[in-house]
């Protein structure tokens, strides 16, 4: 295609879009006409002033440009489609615009669309590939803040992206331009990028640079290396060519460019540029300078990047402490130390320096040095010369090392590895041969904070042609209405470039004119007659060239635009003003709402505006409303009000973070209808858009003069969701709203007062009343619910709060107000409030308090937080930058230095950053967060990250391909899919996956990668470790779900476990990691040696769920031995009970038997946290959870080791009750942590009733004795008796019956492992000997079946009961056909099944059944399920193998125990009835229903008498219940007594005295818990009925 035709088509398109605008046919062809006398006009005029012809050839651009004497002379840009060469400047180009690979390919070659390789550039070349630090897989189109295409906005005027340029994910902002023009170095090439053209209708908002090219080369883009990863910022991923990159994208604003100038010829000049040189500045016909480049007009972000520059200068690289360039393995905190410092540690020490591997037993408190001194000691002959400083210790299978000084019980991962008993493994390596690839260096530390953000942000320079005085107008040498219509044309062409806006002024300018077609409203000159005098006709061009001057000012000061208008006078600074003095009221004017949407106008009416002050979300007086208006058609659609807005709040009483919302509403209109319906649809009024600014910018300078806001649309949203204060201009169709605020001569400015000297103390102490209403108040734990008579109370008492933990929160929410005048007083509390503790200090970073200062000291306060805790908090501080007022805090700062000295924060930062960029009002904010942490952490790290991005690409195409793929081919989807992995195996020689920063993998095992039959398909990948002392990595990714549900709610059980440890109480829990890399897609650590409890019941039958043994049979399977099953036991019984309590809390619904899962050890985890915080899954309208919790009758089973109460349960109810009240101690903390996320965006979590939901589950306002009585009676009974959960198991095992694969080998529930003939040799004969009793598995009689082998003497004996010959042949059934199978005996018989007559008969059955069953055909005889059958378990080889384990009563208490917690406090003497353990059974055998029946003595009226509720059908009841005896003086307790009797509940006899005891209080300490186990002893005469 020749140039001339590709100009031809970029004219037909490029005015063809002004069709958008609503002109005609004609009128496009007289404003074409128009542009093409200005365009003359401007040459004429520059070649009058010796600025030379514009050349017409087709040079070379750089040696056009280079030969240009005068800068703002623009040159022809030939619309050329040329391979690039691959200099730097190409390079950088590339870089900073986000292309890809494609663009340095010649003219016919296209890249694969698959992901492109990255072949390793030779040392000397420049050429980057495509970057992947933003990249996403979703392909969708993509806009930048402006409305116009990615390409429109990295450089204006340029065809900068081909036509072939990828969509680019909707959940990345494009890049924001540099706000330095780029100069090229004096005679370089410049080489041009393909042009990129579109016929296709234009929106409005678009600037489409079809040809303009950038003149950009290397001369001055020497940015160090950091420009290679900021631009990442920036990457786009290879898609289909020919499609149009656009969508919606946040990034700090940028011009919306919506004109397109289009030439018919060479001849005409280009009215945009994107020249590196200065634009200078020009005249028009006026005398007027109109435009000048401007160095840098964000004084906020310039004054960031020099933030930057300080910090990173403040950690040098040299420094090894905070630059070690390799992972350390992180640690546990002071309390959880104390845990594991009299533990012994075996650990295996490997080193290339010995050959076998050194094993040691060391005490936990032995620090990491002394090991590897021990180690040298053995492999080392001379000592003298060596420094233990220059070797250290890393985990194997890990990239992690262990810091030289920290002891090993203080090491994380030596803890998990003690609970699972796991072997602790090590390699020494010296710490010279370590690769530090991560640190920084040099090179990457010694680049300007002035380039620090440029290379995300390329600035555009736009060259305006205002010349609004053609000689035609003036001269009337043809009819003045053709002039007025071209005039009118240009000025609509104008402000639509200029984001649609038509300012007061130039409506009144226009409204000089004559009427014309295509602009009739408003009111406009009835008499024409005025302008036939040349000097009217100048005032009104003049008039008019003024208002575009001031409307092209107005938008580069909105869209931070780096040219603007040249000021005819240099103003001096302006003289500062105490905002605290200044008493007059706020007001401004409203003027209009630019660019309504044609369909607004057909379906609302009556537009006004409710404009709101806040202040951390209160308002601080009533809203204020404008009048109500219609749509207007001026240039284009616009609402005016131009009506003043006066709020009754003076200047002086503001706080310095208020903000003005402004809320736009209409009213709908009816649809045809009766006048009935008319009349009610016309009062519903709907939200259409709203706005938030800050009234004091950085500088705390309060705003003033015109202002352009983009409206953020309204969305039904909840009241927890934080609003950005920035306006809308990543939507090209936003409606903007004009705001003059009122100017003057000074500055406003807040200053921060300094606290007052005094703060008054309060000596004398509260009365009684005012100390129970307060401790009422601080029972609340949290702001949210403090109503104003408890805010009154709590700041009139604040000096009696300081002793409450965490009560700062609370009585800083009370303050009356936060104006200027207040301050003093508040930051003097603030100064005298003890140091919180940086738990506590969370709470004060919430969206409710705005403050600055206190802000910053929250800041303070969280500094003494270790790395590994920060990392506990790390997403709740990522989102708290949401509610900063300003890009720079205190908290960027302090996550910034963190995020330097340790690699690991740096990488979880880096991916919580990442994700909040497609938080579409708040992407701005993160985008430049992000640079700033790829500026900060070195080149090492930035291209870490990028492996990590490309690699979560692919597995996020593999996985939806799969998803979307047939049952039947997903197996070999997967396959074909991960084939790309070798591909990035081969670029990449090693990568760390974003689950954990030590998993460093170096491949992917593809045969062991498969997929769950989930809804979302997960994927269950396998990776190849580097380190080849280590296993392979086994992890989940999923892509479809939302992870970040799951992420907060294991945070929330991963502190509750380190809380519980801290407190002495292991609960065993599992903690996995999970982690979202972008929405939708993220990874999930695999727990290995678990099953969920599904798999473990079905074993049982598809009614496995209904039944008690299969939970303890599997345990029993993976514990054969008495001592491992019952450390299994212990073990579940822990985690079981930390489950329980955790789910509880946080509200986890959805709970199946699916996402239960149960490891070999005992331990017990959930999975998959779709619901929480109450939402429950719903059954049509029924609530499929039922129970407050999972606890089923299986796992009680397991824990009492059989089907009745042992005392084993009180340990469990024990565990959750204490548990339980550990947490409600804690209750602000989880509240401050789930309140910091009501903004990220979860579903379930948005606003206050989902934190209520916490609240009401901690009660916090309750005691312990009465939390731990709710929590048996009400919790656990329920739970257990829970019919609901078991039937919702059931349900869900009939469900992913669908999902059974057929290759799935049914397995023997009793037998950990098949066995095979090969394996034990074939069986020569089966015979039933003889039956013995046996209570395992169950009561009953087994069958004693010596099985005999060939080649093997001995003869073997196994026991199996009839239920297990059973399960043998119904699993049988399941893969061969039961004509080949022999019959089997019936299980239903007349009477006792478990008679010895009855043994004797099937023990004949079934000898008859397992000789032929030897003797079949070789596919049934010789079946793996037979030979697993009839091979000896470890109960066949131990004598007394029939008794199970049970758990028995304390020896010697042959009537029992009971467990009483006794206290008295106020007169009250309180009695709770924990536990009885050890009744006797009734004289029939069976269980009685005992209940307890107390006495106080002396008694002599009987009136003490209190008992507890009967228990059913045990002997080892649980009550927690609490007795009462109130007006007990403190004098008569050394003389008082406690009769108490256990007796048994009686329907129609009298009650059976079960046993009794007395206990004499002399013992019991007043305001102390005396909790202990009492002796039942037999009753005495008296007491026998």
């Amino acid at each position: 295609m020749s140039a001339a035709q590709t100009q031809k088509e970029n004219s037909e398109g490029g005015w063809g879009c002004l069709e958008s605008l609503g002109l005609s046919q004609k009128e496009l062809v007289l404003a074409e006409a128009l542009q093409m006398e200005y365009d003359a006009l401007s040459r004429l005029k520059q070649d009058k002033n010796g600025t030379g012809a514009s050349p017409t050839t087709s040079r070379a651009p750089s040696q056009t440009c280079s030969k240009t004497p005068n800068p703002s002379i623009e040159c022809p840009r030939p619309t050329l489609r040329q391979p690039i060469p691959a200099t730097t400047g190409a390079s950088l180009l590339r870089g900073l615009s986000g292309s890809d690979s494609s663009l340095n390919q010649p003219e016919g070659t296209q890249s694969p669309h698959s992901i492109p390789a990255r072949v390793v550039p030779p040392h000397e070349s420049y050429i980057r590939e495509s970057l992947y630090i933003l990249d996403s897989p979703e392909v969708s189109k993509f806009r930048d803040v402006s409305g116009s295409s990615l390409g429109d906005s990295l450089v204006s005027g340029s065809g900068f992206l081909p036509k072939g340029f990828p969509s680019l994910p909707d959940d990345i902002p494009p890049a924001i331009p540099p706000r330095n023009p780029i100069a090229p170095s004096l005679g370089s090439d410049n080489t041009f990028l393909t042009t990129w053209a579109s016929t296709v209708p234009r929106d409005v908002n678009l600037f489409t640079p079809d040809v303009d090219q950038p003149k950009v080369t290397s001369g001055e883009l020497n940015y160090d290396n950091v420009n290679e990863s900021l631009a990442r910022l920036n990457g786009s991923q290879q898609g289909p060519r020919g499609r149009r990159a656009s969508g919606n994208q946040i990034g700090k604003p940028v011009p919306p460019r919506t004109y397109l100038p289009v030439p018919k010829s060479n001849k005409n000049q280009r009215r945009v540029s994107a020249d590196p040189v200065s634009l200078g500045s020009r005249m028009n016909g006026f005398g007027y300078e109109l435009f000048q480049v401007s160095e840098e007009r964000d004084e906020e972000v310039a004054g960031f990047c020099h933030m930057l520059d300080v910090l990173r200068s403040a950690y040098p690289h040299g420094d090894r402490s905070k630059n070690a360039g390799f992972v350390w393995s992180p640690s546990v905190g002071h309390e959880e130390l104390h845990q594991g410092l009299g533990v012994s540690v075996k650990v295996t020490v490997i080193s290339e320096h010995f050959r076998e591997p050194l094993t040691f037993t060391c005490d936990g408190s032995s620090t990491v040095d002394l090991l590897i001194y021990q180690t040298l000691c053995y492999a080392q002959d001379d000592l003298d010369h060596l420094d233990v400083e220059d070797y250290l210790l890393k985990v194997c299978g890990h990239d992690e090392f262990l810091n030289n000084s920290q002891t090993l019980a203080g090491l994380e991962f030596v803890q998990q590895f003690l609970k699972f008993d796991w072997d602790i493994r090590l390699f020494l390596t010296k710490r010279s041969t370590i690769s530090t690839e991560l640190a920084r260096t040099v090179r990457t530390h010694t680049h300007t904070h002035t380039h620090i953000l440029e290379p995300a942000i390329f600035r555009l320079q736009i060259r305006l042609p205002i010349h609004l005085s053609p000689p035609p107008l003036l001269s009337l040498k043809v009819e003045l209405p053709l002039h007025v219509e071209r005039l009118v044309q240009s000025v609509k062409a104008l402000c639509s470039s200029l984001a649609a806006v038509e300012t007061p002024d130039v409506t009144s300018a226009l409204s000089q004119l004559p009427a014309c077609p295509c602009r009739l409203q408003p009111k406009v000159l009835k008499d024409a007659s005025v302008l036939a005098f040349r000097e009217n006709r100048e005032k009104v061009v003049e008039k008019l060239t003024a208002a575009i001057l001031d409307l092209v000012e107005l938008y580069c000061s909105t869209f931070n635009a780096n040219f603007h208008t040249t000021p005819q006078s240099h103003c001096c600074t302006a003289p500062v003003q105490e905002a605290g003095l200044v008493t007059n009221v706020l007001s401004f004017n409203m003027y209009a709402a630019h660019r309504i949407p044609i369909t607004w106008a057909a379906s609302y009416e009556g537009f006004f505006l409710s404009c709101c002050l806040t202040h951390g979300g209160a308002e601080l007086c009533a809203p204020q409303h404008t009048s109500k208006q219609s749509v207007n058609k001026y240039l284009f659609h616009l609402v005016v009000w131009d009506q003043r807005v006066c709020f009754p709040v003076q200047i002086n009483q503001l706080p310095r973070e208020s903000q003005l919302t402004v809320i736009l509403y209409a009213s709908s209109l009816p649809p045809p209808g009766g006048a009935e319906d008319k009349g009610k649809q016309r009062r519903s009024i709907e939200p259409l858009g709203w706005v938030t600014m800050p009234l004091f910018n950085f500088r705390h300078v309060l705003t003033c003069g015109r202002k352009l806001l983009g409206l953020w649309p309204s969305t039904p949203g909840r009241s927890g969701n934080a609003r950005t204060s920035s306006p809308n201009f990543s939507q090209p169709d936003s409606v903007i709203l004009q705001v003059d605020f009122p100017t003057s001569s000074f500055e406003v400015r807040f200053s921060t007062p300094p606290p007052a000297d005094f703060c008054p103390q309060y000596d004398s102490r509260l009365d009684t009343i005012s100390q129970i209403q307060l401790q009422d108040v601080l029972h609340k734990k949290a702001f949210f619910w403090l109503t104003a008579e408890d805010k009154r109370l709590l700041w009139e008492k604040k000096a009696f709060c300081q002793a409450e933990s965490g009560a700062l929160p609370l009585v800083l929410a009370s303050a009356p107000c936060w104006e200027w005048a207040c301050l003093p007083e508040i930051y003097a509390l603030l100064k005298q409030w003890a140091c919180l503790g940086h738990l506590d200090a969370l709470g004060l970073l919430h969206a409710s308090f705005p403050d600055q200062e206190l802000r910053r000291t929250a800041v303070q306060w969280l500094e003494s937080i270790s790395d590994p805790e920060l990392l506990d908090f790390l997403p709740q501080l990522v989102q708290a930058l949401k509610y900063e007022c300003y890009l720079d805090s205190a908290l960027v700062r302090f996550l910034l230095r963190r995020a330097i000295g340790d690699i690991r924060i740096a990488h979880y930062l880096f991916w919580l950053l990442k994700d909040n960029l497609q938080d579409s009002q708040f992407s701005a904010r993160y985008q430049h967060l992000l640079a700033a942490l790829l500026c900060c952490v070195g080149r090492g790290l930035r291209d870490e990250f990028d492996r990590q991005c490309w690699l979560v690409s692919i597995l996020t195409k593999v996985a939806q391909r799969v998803r979307d793929a047939t049952p039947s081919s997903r197996q070999s989807v997967l396959r074909d899919g991960l084939d790309e992995m070798k591909q990035f195996f081969s670029v990449n020689s090693s990568c760390r996956l974003p689950l954990n920063p030590a998993l460093l993998v170096t491949g992917i095992n593809i045969q062991s990668c498969s997929f769950f039959n989930s809804n979302a398909v997960p994927l269950k990948l396998s990776f190849r470790n580097l380190d080849l002392l280590g296993d392979n990595i086994n992890v989940i990714f999923k892509s479809g779900d939302d992870l970040r549900q799951d992420m907060l709610t294991l945070q929330m059980i991963r502190i509750m476990n380190k809380i519980w440890i801290q407190e002495g109480l292991d609960m065993r829990m599992v903690i996995f990691k999970c982690f979202s890399t972008g929405r939708g897609r993220g990874m999930v650590e695999m727990i290995p040696h678990a099953d969920t409890l599904r798999k473990i019941q079905v074993e049982h039958g598809v009614t496995g769920s209904f039944k008690d043994r299969p939970l303890a049979d599997w345990l029993q399977k993976h514990n054969p031995t008495d001592e491992q099953y019952d450390k299994a036991v212990e073990n579940f019984i822990y985690s079981c009970a930390g489950c329980c309590v955790a789910t509880y809390i946080l509200g986890i619904c959805d709970r199946h038997n699916d996402n239960i899962m149960l490891k070999t050890s005992g331990h017990m985890f959930h999975i998959d946290f779709g619901k929480f915080l109450g939402h429950a899954q719903m059954f049509g309208n029924i609530k499929r959870d039922r129970a407050p919790f999972v606890f089923t009758s299986d796992m009680a089973y397991v824990i009492n080791g059989g089907d009745k109460p042992s005392s084993r349960f009180h340990d469990f109810v024990d565990l959750c009750c204490e548990a339980y009240n550990l947490i409600r101690k804690h209750t602000h903390l989880f509240l401050n942590l789930l309140g910091l996320m009501l903004s990220c965006g979860i579903p379930e979590l948005s606003d206050l009733d989902d934190l209520k939901y916490v609240y009401d589950a901690l009660r916090p306002h309750e005691s312990e004795a009465d939390a731990t009585m709710y929590f048996t009676s009400r919790l656990i009974e329920s739970s257990l008796g829970s019919v609901a959960t078991k039937l919702n198991f059931f349900i869900h095992n009939l469900a992913q019956m669908k999902f059974a694969s057929s290759e799935d080998r049914p397995t023997l529930s009793f037998a950990p492992r098949v066995h095979t003939p090969k394996s034990d040799g074939l069986i020569r004969s089966l015979y039933i000997c003889r039956h013995i009793r046996t209570t395992n598995p169950s009561k009953g009689y087994a069958f004693v079946v010596k099985v005999e082998r060939e080649g093997q003497q001995e003869v073997q004996l196994v026991q199996r009961t009839f239920e297990e010959f059973h399960e043998l042949h119904s699993k049988l059934r399941l893969i061969l056909p039961s004509s080949k199978l022999p019959s089997f005996p019936s299980r239903f018989v007349i009477g006792r099944s478990r008679g010895e007559a009855m043994a004797d008969r099937r023990k004949d059955e079934l000898n008859g059944y397992v000789w032929h069953l030897i003797h079949a055909a070789p596919e049934v005889a010789q079946c793996d399920l037979v030979y697993t059958f009839f091979h000896p378990l470890p109960r066949d080889e131990r004598p007394g193998a029939a008794t199970k384990i049970s758990w028995s009563p304390a020896s010697g208490r042959e009537l029992g125990e009971v467990k009483l917690s006794i206290s008295y406090k106020n007169d009250k003497l309180f009695i709770m009835v924990m536990h009885i353990r050890g009744l006797q059974p009734l004289q029939d055998g069976t269980d009685p229903d005992p209940y307890v029946k107390l006495y106080l003595l002396p008694d002599p009226q009987k009136t003490s008498k209190r008992k507890t509720k009967a228990a059913r059908r045990t002997c080892n009841p649980t009550y927690n219940e609490m007795l009462v005896y109130e007006r007990i003086p403190r004098g008569d307790l050394d003389q008082r007594v406690i009769h108490l009797r256990v007796l048994g509940d009686g329907a129609f006899w009298e009650n059976t005295v079960l046993g009794e005891t007395f206990i004499p209080l002399k013992r019991l300490v007043p305001g102390q818990h005396w909790v202990d186990w009492h002796q039942l002893g037999p009753p005495s005469s008296e007491s026998a009925h």
